[in-house]
């Protein structure tokens, strides 16, 4: 069974690996799904650290966090096809400038 090192690892190279696609890359549905994909390095080491100390509050959090990492997809993904429809593309360029 893996220990709580390997748990805060994997969290961390998870959260790391979302954070380089989410800074490399211009897409915004890829930006999102690195989004989600550092949330689940978050949620990891939560569980880690839950089993550290012997205690399944860490690992009811996690199931919180679940809950809220699907309701904010699906929010997202609303957001993602009113963008493309106003503009019809999904360039994160193409939304940085504001009008006012």
């Amino acid at each position: 069974m893996p220990g709580t090192t390997e748990y805060v690892i994997l969290g961390a190279c998870l959260f790391a690996l979302g954070m380089a696609g989410f800074l490399a890359r211009r897409n915004l549905i890829v930006m999102f799904l690195c989004t989600e994909i550092m949330f689940q390095g978050v949620v990891l080491t939560v569980v880690g650290f839950s089993q550290l100390w012997a205690n399944l509050d860490g690992q009811a959090y996690a199931l919180f966090l679940l809950v809220i990492a699907a309701v904010e997809a699906g929010l997202a993904l609303g957001l993602v096809v009113l963008l493309y429809r106003r503009r019809g593309t999904l360039d994160a360029e193409a939304w940085s400038v504001m009008r006012g």
